[in-house]
């Protein structure tokens, strides 16, 4: 009997460590989706898993990606259109969706308002919008790390470091939706293990195969990975000792999260 291969995206979805976090924080901070109308917005760095669990996690979906670049992979993957919105138009009636979930969208934007305020405009009543952004607090380590060795965020395709909690809290409430609940994820030691992989990825292995494309900090498209097959099989090898380590992020005395995540609601009175 012929071995069964998931896709490549899941494949890679299951070693990386912030990925899994981030989906964990984002379904704890979702609730429960069977039977409500939900929308996914990404922007550029997604191949796609994220979108396969969230549909295993119930709910209709539709699935948007503002920069469009990897839109026929991630339809590939999950035998769906996936749509390409203007950040200042969706083609969406009103009052549309029950949950809106944005993943690391904000920062790539040079204005916030003009796409939280089209979020806000299609969801229904009371309905819930989920917003992930980097922590762009300039005191945090990881930052100061990150900024000192070149990674900046340019490298990684953003217009700004990104927000923090009480930013991001204000940008939702500018837009007319009223924050509701706060949380994030990836603290220092598993920021420091997605910074090594991204440094590798950016200074080295892609710059010795012509350079990365701008934004990209990983290998987002199955001709990429081919390319950094070898690289990535050895990080494979080393995946458990990677993944023990980010477990000690628990023990430390500073518990602050790289990644910023708001959930808000659209007041019926607003």
């Amino acid at each position: 009997m012929q071995a069964h291969h998931l896709p490549w995206q899941i494949e890679m979805f299951r070693r990386s460590i912030k990925k899994q976090q981030k989906l964990r924080a984002l379904l704890d901070m979702l609730g429960e989706t069977t039977g409500k109308k939900c929308l996914l917005i990404t922007c550029g760095d997604n191949n796609g898993a994220l979108n396969w669990h969230f549909r295993k996690h119930g709910g209709e979906w539709t699935w948007v990606d503002v920069s469009g670049e990897n839109n026929d992979q991630i339809s590939m993957l999950l035998s769906e259109p996936v749509y390409s919105f203007k950040e200042d138009n969706f083609p969406v009636p009103s009052e549309h969706f029950d949950y809106v979930i944005s993943i690391d969208v904000l920062e790539h934007l040079g204005q916030d308002q003009p796409f939280l305020k089209e979020l806000r405009r299609v969801l229904k009543p009371s309905g819930k919008a989920v917003v992930t952004v980097p922590n762009g607090d300039e005191k945090l380590l990881a930052n100061k790390i990150k900024w000192r060795l070149g990674m900046t965020p340019d490298v990684y395709g953003h217009t700004r470091a990104g927000y923090t909690v009480s930013e991001l809290s204000d940008a939702l409430r500018k837009s007319g939706l009223e924050p509701k609940d706060t949380g994030g994820y990836s603290r220092f030691l598993t920021e420091m293990i997605e910074l090594a992989i991204n440094f590798g990825y950016v200074r080295a292995l892609a710059k010795r195969h012509g350079g990365a494309q701008p934004g990209h900090i990983a290998p987002v498209s199955a001709g990429e990975l081919k390319t950094h097959g070898l690289a990535y099989r050895a990080y494979s090898l080393l995946f458990p000792i990677i993944r023990a380590i980010s477990l000690l992020d628990s023990l430390l005395p500073v518990r602050t999260n790289n990644a910023v995540i708001v959930s808000a609601r659209k007041e019926d009175h607003v």
